[in-house]
């Protein structure tokens, strides 16, 4: 244990958010979040790190029914075409419930803000790290959420280039994720997705490797 370590009440808090956080679809009906704690969440987010401390993220905080309804239409829309891709798994698909947007407390559209290719510091072999950094805010929105007692839903069944022109969003900007936020009724002790029978985790130890990737794959040739 270092010096720098919080109280063993603290660690456990943290280690809680973390295991209990889930991905929600159903909300309470008619709720509110108090502006304070609204506040308190965003600046979480925004307290995200950033390669080159760039802070890519932009919130969209969506208060008119109407562009919320738009947004539905939108999701609605791609929920069908995913159903259509996934073939055989299709109606199984569409019998889950995969967004809560018209009865959540709260919604948001975060995006990838304009000008990023300015920034180069930790992005000139790998630019996609303005979305790793906006994948840390949502993370600490989602663990701040469950502490605060809210639910924290992340929508990605959307077409990008409709939301984006729905919420007149310059060229070079990019949604990335609909927040749906708010109180819920319960958290489930599982994963949703386990819950319906949809997928299931599976254990660390397949993921964890050392000095080399599972398997060892060929070594790859770079070209030159």
């Amino acid at each position: 244990m270092t010096p720098h370590a919080f109280s063993p009440a603290e660690r456990q808090a943290v280690y809680r958010a973390i295991t209990e956080r889930r991905d929600m679809r159903r909300f309470v009906p008619n709720a509110t979040v108090p502006a304070d704690m609204l506040a308190r969440l965003l600046e979480a987010a925004h307290s995200a790190p950033s390669v080159g401390l760039m802070q890519p993220w932009r919130f969209i905080r969506i208060t008119d029914t109407a562009v919320r309804c738009k947004i539905h239409r939108l999701v609605d829309q791609e929920r069908l075409r995913t159903a259509e891709a996934l073939g055989n798994r299709g109606d199984e698909f569409l019998a889950l419930k995969v967004e809560g947007i018209l009865d959540c407390a709260e919604l948001f559209v975060v995006a990838l803000a304009d000008g990023r290719a300015t920034h180069v510091f930790g992005r000139r072999t790998l630019p996609e790290m303005d979305l790793a950094s906006v994948s840390c805010a949502l993370q600490n929105l989602w663990l701040a959420a469950r502490a605060e007692g809210l639910g924290m839903g992340w929508v990605s069944i959307f077409d990008p280039h409709d939301l984006a022109t729905l919420l007149k969003m310059p060229d070079d900007a990019e949604p990335v994720a609909i927040i749906c936020l708010g109180p819920v009724p319960a958290f489930p002790e599982r994963p949703a997705l386990e819950l319906e029978g949809w997928t299931f985790g599976r254990p660390l130890a397949e993921f964890v490797s050392e000095n080399q990737w599972h398997g060892s794959p060929p070594r790859r040739t770079k070209l030159t």
